[in-house]
């Protein structure tokens, strides 16, 4: 059974409101989140509006059990929020240097809440609604996976886990997502899912079958693709999963909108 929390830009204002009060309606795109059964661990998912034309939004997946790191989880969520809103409020701000920042303070307060090494591997983003460019870092995450018209591409690391060195920096790349578009991010928990059947040999779910699941989808909402992955990852391993937790996050620019394409 699922017992998910889903958000989606499409959601009535008063029931997004009620529901969680800081997901933003987006212009020209819409966001979604979802998890599988209770918490276990460290996965958290956030997403803010951060100017009136960005949205900032992350999936990190803290080392440990949620009863050891809930504090710590705690700590990085309120700096992604705090710090995100004030680096990205600023009308000249350079979305590349304003993530890198991000990158670096969240490590920070990782170590901090933690009292030294906690390894969190993050995947965040800065989507501008103006011109659908997504600009990101990807701290030892599962990589991100982007599905357009040529296909599914993945965003792999482009640094290490946070948590692990104090003056860790990751590359911050930028990529255009065409009009239907969509950007998957999903947890470790998802790949890691094993198949527990008699003659299943305890094959792993795995990033390819993730990426063949997006590229079959044919639904154009972004809550049913983040339902749809984990509905599927169920299905492989044939019991609720019990491993990890087990969260998926989907970004999707609208096929056809009023707002320009970069050349």
């Amino acid at each position: 059974m699922f017992l998910s929390s889903l958000f989606s830009r499409r959601t009535p204002p008063a029931q997004r409101e009620a529901a969680h009060p800081d997901v933003p309606h987006m212009q020209g795109a819409e966001i979604a989140a979802a998890y599988y059964g209770q918490r276990m661990g460290g996965d958290f998912y956030d997403f803010l509006r951060v100017s009136p034309n960005r949205v900032l939004f992350g999936l990190l997946d803290v080392a440990g059990r949620l009863e050891d790191n809930r504090e710590i989880v705690s700590a990085v969520q309120t700096e992604f929020r705090s710090l995100g809103a004030e680096l990205f409020s600023k009308e000249d701000m350079n979305e590349a240097d304003a993530l890198s920042r991000l990158c670096l303070e969240l490590n920070r307060t990782l170590m901090k809440a933690a009292g030294g090494v906690r390894s969190c591997p993050a995947f965040a983003g800065c989507y501008n609604e103006d011109l659908g460019v997504l600009c990101y870092f990807n701290s030892g995450h599962t990589p991100g996976l982007v599905r357009d018209s040529r296909g599914v591409v993945e965003l792999p690391a482009t640094g290490l886990p946070l948590g692990l060195f104090t003056h860790a920096a990751c590359d911050t790349p930028m990529i255009a997502l065409e009009p239907g578009a969509a950007l998957m991010l999903v947890s470790r928990g998802v790949v890691e899912g094993r198949c527990k059947g008699e003659n299943a040999a305890g094959e792993e779910f795995g990033l390819n079958r993730a990426k063949k699941c997006l590229g079959d989808m044919n639904t154009t909402n972004a809550r049913e693709m983040a339902l749809s992955i984990l509905t599927q990852m169920q299905q492989f391993i044939c019991t609720p999963p019990t491993h990890n937790d087990v969260t998926a996050l989907v970004l999707l620019r609208d096929a056809a909108n009023s707002h320009s394409s970069p050349s």
